[in-house]
């Protein structure tokens, strides 16, 4: 790939015209403005010059006139390859008729030389737009660095928030069981169930390297919502009554409403994204009774069903303040019973074959 010179010694200005005295003349203004004149008396050998160039030229000067190929269909060519496109291109031609000129520019020309030549005016356009030339350049460099800038510094805020939230998300799980296992457990389950999901051909289209990634983290968020129930309830050593147990069920859109106030102002991005749908939806139940809105089947977001069955699996087989933890093979086999009704019947299936990869099993 070509590089763009910069010094002044360096600045070459290719000139396309099939008279050879023109280019004589263009050359030896070129050269006496300190530049680096390169010659083509046609626009095929001109073609040649920018495909074999270490150096891209900063400007073009073409004739219009030429056989075989003119100069229109030239600089149509350049600003169609986007190698070239940003080259300016004078056209140099005694053709100086209203309808020529508006062709040119229609072309993506910058400007025109009459012929015969005027030294002084061909020296002051050529400086011009050698100095707009480098002024864009400039300006696409300082914008590129500052995208980079500003990239880094949004991604470092969206981090920081990420961190805040994941938090907080840590804080009410080691609230209900001290030590936060369930948290990591969800993380680390909802990654291995989606990953074997991924080599299913039901899901293989809809999980992607990214999504694994992404619901890793988003997972974690899902009882977030939890920090809003009150401890009375939230801590209680013994099974919910039903007016607690309704409060308890708020905790699914409270925490969805909780990140999309948090974000609200924010720019969007997949983490939190997905990170509300699971808050919201990780109890909706694929027969349509769970809650908080009774979505069914393929309705639930996919992220929500799996972190569901992650849920519950590791909520099943840990030790509770309010329960004894369920041997494995009596939970296996009441999530096998379940497919269909509580889970998505095909995440069943793909837990069924992976689940030994979990983490959070006996004496795991």
């Amino acid at each position: 790939m070509a590089l763009r010179a910069q010094d002044k010694d360096e600045i070459r200005i290719l000139v396309v015209d099939d008279v050879e005295v023109n280019l004589i003349i263009l050359e030896e203004i070129i050269k006496n403005m300190g530049y680096q004149p390169i010659l083509a008396q046609s626009v095929k050998e001109a073609l040649t010059i920018l495909e074999e160039a270490e150096f891209l030229p900063q400007l073009v000067l073409s004739d219009i006139s030429m056989p075989n190929i003119d100069g229109y269909a030239f600089c149509s060519t350049l600003k169609k390859n986007p190698y070239t496109k940003d080259i300016p291109v004078i056209f140099i031609s005694a053709m100086d008729s209203s309808d020529d000129l508006s062709k040119g520019f229609s072309l993506g020309a910058v400007d025109y030389i009459p012929k015969p030549f005027d030294k002084t005016e061909v020296e002051m356009r050529i400086s011009t737009h050698l100095k707009i030339y480098s002024m864009q350049k400039d300006l696409e460099e300082n914008n590129r660095r500052l995208s980079v800038v500003v990239a880094s510094q949004m991604e470092k805020l969206r981090l920081e928030q990420k961190n805040i939230i994941t938090a907080l998300a840590r804080l009410i799980e080691n609230k209900e069981n001290n030590n936060g296992s369930h948290y990591i457990n969800v993380l680390h389950n909802s990654r291995i169930l989606a990953q074997g999901m991924q080599l299913s051909p039901k899901f293989e289209d809809r999980i992607t390297d990214d999504f694994i990634d992404t619901i890793e983290s988003s997972s974690g968020l899902h009882d977030i919502g939890k920090l809003m129930i009150p401890d009375a309830i939230l801590l209680k050593n013994t099974a919910l009554n039903e007016e607690e147990r309704k409060i308890m069920c708020t905790h699914a859109e409270l925490g969805a409403r909780t990140l999309i106030d948090i974000y609200k102002n924010g720019e969007k991005n997949d983490f939190i994204d997905m990170a509300i749908d699971i808050a919201w939806y990780h109890h909706e139940c694929w027969d349509g009774s769970g809650y908080p809105k009774g979505l069914k089947g393929e309705e639930i977001p996919l992220s929500a069903r799996i972190v569901k069955v992650v849920d519950v699996f590791d909520a099943m087989i840990s030790e509770r303040r309010y329960k004894k933890p369920i041997p494995l093979d009596e939970e296996l086999a009441y999530m096998e019973k379940k497919a269909g009704t509580e889970f998505d019947p095909e995440i069943i299936r793909v837990l069924l074959r992976i689940y030994r990869n979990f983490s959070g099993l006996p004496n795991d």
